[in-house]
């Protein structure tokens, strides 16, 4: 059952389309997976499209366009034509790491997946979205594995898509949509291992034992 929801702010924002891709993205998987967020984000749909019909004035509408018939007819023979090939972009509907296959949402098929990399347990590969700062990756966990205890310089978006992993916050499950930031200490493990979209602002900072080795090279691990 899914426990973590986005805060109404960040529905409102995506139901406007006014967030970057990443966050885009994991919102609409969310919603996909959750049928309250669903329920939500159709009602912020209405919501908008009702102030934008009342915003309207009919008098402010241009005069109709002429459209030449010869134009038209132009369209229609190009539209017909059955030699017209669509132009399908290609998707990924799997990714594969260290011998676990995960079926990938919607949202993701059509994105650039890089290969996974990692260390010990803990494999990553980033969705290139060319974003900035803004980091997005797919994130596995494999059982038994966890990564050290840290905080957030910036905000870490976490959406659990397959399997589970706990904190001291509690035990999340597939569908969890989990945002935190500086305010928030972690270390995320998992028994049964895990797969997860991951989108953040800014380095990790660990913050106990041999992870805080970890720190000088905190920019490339985000």
């Amino acid at each position: 059952m899914i426990k973590h929801h986005p805060e109404t702010k960040l529905l409102q924002s995506f139901s406007a389309g006014e967030l970057p891709v990443s966050l885009s993205a994991a919102i609409s998987i969310h919603v996909e997976m959750c049928p309250v967020c669903q329920q939500r984000c159709e009602e912020f749909t209405e919501q908008k499209a009702e102030q934008y019909f009342e915003s309207a004035h009919v008098d402010d509408l241009a005069e109709p366009i002429q459209i030449d018939s010869n134009l038209l007819a132009m369209i229609d023979n190009i539209t017909d034509d059955p030699t017209q090939a669509h132009v399908v972009e290609p998707t990924l509907n799997s990714v594969a790491v260290k011998g676990d296959e995960y079926q990938l949402p919607r949202a993701l098929r059509s994105m650039s997946v890089g290969r996974f990399a990692g260390i010990g347990k803990v494999s990553r590969a980033r969705i290139d979205l060319d974003e900035g700062e803004i980091h997005t990756s797919l994130l596995q966990i494999q059982p038994g594995g966890m990564i050290p205890e840290h905080t957030h310089k910036g905000f870490e978006l976490t959406l659990l898509l397959d399997g589970e992993f706990s904190d001291d916050m509690g035990t999340y499950y597939p569908g969890d949509f989990i945002w935190l930031d500086g305010r928030h200490q972690h270390n995320p493990k998992t028994e049964q291992g895990c797969l997860c979209l991951t989108v953040v602002s800014d380095a990790l900072h660990f913050t106990q034992g041999f992870g805080k080795l970890l720190n000088p090279f905190g920019s490339l691990l985000y």
